[in-house]
């Protein structure tokens, strides 16, 4: 699992650390960001798998940024926010409906399921990736299916 890259961004240090000891054991490479514009500019440059931020980051709301995420990653790039301030169902819907986030959780969060959490997103992605035919498979198989209704 060495080759996924995650990309966490809040703007406490303790919490980037947290965070980063909380996946080591699954050697992810970690890459990180303490305000949103830094986090953006990581996420083009770097292209990682997943990403766990913090909603309120200073130079650009964590919301703001997981909608530039989702769509610039046409929602390939999960993006689960782990928040303090934000509580409630309205929050949590305001994020997965609006701003496209795979997942919200309240801090203090529950380790094992952020953990649980990130490593389904991550597996999802890469099962999705593989099960999918290619392009070029989904147009030999309607041309053959199309002859034959003529």
């Amino acid at each position: 699992m060495s080759d996924k890259k995650i990309l966490i961004v809040d703007y406490e240090a303790k919490t980037i650390e947290s965070l980063t000891r909380l996946f080591k054991p699954y050697r992810f490479q970690i890459i990180s960001a303490s305000d949103g514009i830094t986090a953006y500019e990581k996420f083009k440059l770097e292209n990682p798998d997943l990403v766990i931020l913090e909603a309120i980051l200073p130079k650009l709301h964590g919301f703001d940024l997981t909608r530039r995420i989702v769509q610039e990653s046409k929602g390939t790039v999960p993006v689960v926010i782990v928040t303090g301030l934000y509580r409630g169902p309205q929050y949590k819907h305001e994020a997965l409906a609006t701003f496209g986030a795979a997942e919200f959780i309240e801090k203090p969060y529950n380790e094992d399921y952020l953990i649980r959490t990130v490593l389904t997103l991550l597996k999802e992605k890469v099962d999705i990736e593989i099960d999918l035919p290619t392009t070029a498979e989904v147009v030999d198989y309607l041309e053959k299916h199309l002859k034959k209704g003529i």
